[in-house]
């Protein structure tokens, strides 16, 4: 059997397959981002999925795209407890970027991008060769334009009180915004950067209003500079992008890119129907 797994920092999407490629079953847990998880917290996410687990013995393949997989330190973390979760496996991990690749490019070269929780940009050859001008650093270093950078802005904003009064107090009401819980969920609890990510639903919903959508236009312009027009020939090529801030914006992304005069590709909110497809051609 197979199991393959597309992880962003806050969901994993798990399908297993059985030896005639036809779906057994489809799981969601939390997500499986090392970077950010500890190892039990890893441990506890995988085994979590009960329908999966009845499987354990029969699984003989484990492909599993993550975020936080960009670097070698926490790969390694994560391949050594899937190695041990399923012992008569052939584990692969690689960086979430993969997936996005292998699911919305068709086969074809391109561009391809994430925007979800995080965010992450490569160069993809068609088949199998991934190239990454910038390394992914995280929520603290980079992330332009995903989750976690407009539920930063906004948060800050808000404690700065710069945000417009009437969606001061809109944003007041939907979200827990005490000092010190804010501060808990930032410094002391797991997983800061999916409580920075999940702010971003507001920018989302009131994305007509001047303020959300200055600050979305900024945060795409930041993607595009930083990330996007750092390869090469990225002018001829399509761009296409994998996450649900990309999918929920894309009207908006469409324009930051007619902007650079580049041109939009294909937009999918989660790459797992594509990599399962992916995967019943290769596996």
């Amino acid at each position: 059997m197979i199991l393959i797994a597309d992880s962003g920092s806050t969901k994993t999407d798990w399908v297993l397959l059985n030896t005639q490629k036809e779906i057994v079953t489809k799981v969601n847990t939390k997500g499986l981002n090392p970077t950010v998880f500890s190892e039990s917290d890893l441990y506890t996410t995988i085994t979590s999925g009960k329908e999966i687990m009845k499987y354990v013995d029969d699984i003989s393949f484990v492909y599993v795209y993550a975020a936080g997989c960009g670097t070698e330190r926490p790969k390694k973390k994560l391949i050594a407890l899937l190695d041990e979760i399923f012992p008569n496996a052939n584990v692969l991990v690689k960086e979430d970027i993969y997936a996005a690749a292998y699911a919305v490019s068709n086969g074809k070269e391109g561009i391809v991008s994430i925007l979800g929780t995080g965010s992450n940009c490569c160069y993809f050859d068609g088949k199998t060769e991934i190239v990454s001008k910038v390394p992914s650093l995280g929520y603290m270093l980079m992330d332009d334009a995903s989750g976690n950078y407009f539920g930063r802005i906004l948060l800050r904003d808000y404690f700065y009180k710069t945000m417009p009064k009437k969606l001061h107090d809109m944003f007041q009401e939907e979200f827990n915004l005490f000092p010190d819980d804010v501060k808990l969920n930032l410094y002391e609890k797991p997983h800061p950067n999916a409580f920075l990510a999940k702010h971003a639903s507001f920018l989302v919903k009131h994305k007509k209003e001047a303020y959300c959508a200055q600050i979305i236009k900024r945060g795409f312009a930041d993607f595009i500079e930083n990330q996007i027009t750092q390869y090469d020939r990225v002018y001829d090529l399509p761009i296409h992008f994998i996450g649900s801030i990309s999918y929920l914006l894309q009207d908006e992304l469409k324009t930051a890119l007619k902007s650079f005069r580049l041109n939009a590709g294909n937009f999918i909110q989660k790459p797992i129907e594509g990599l399962v497809e992916y995967h019943k051609k290769v596996s």
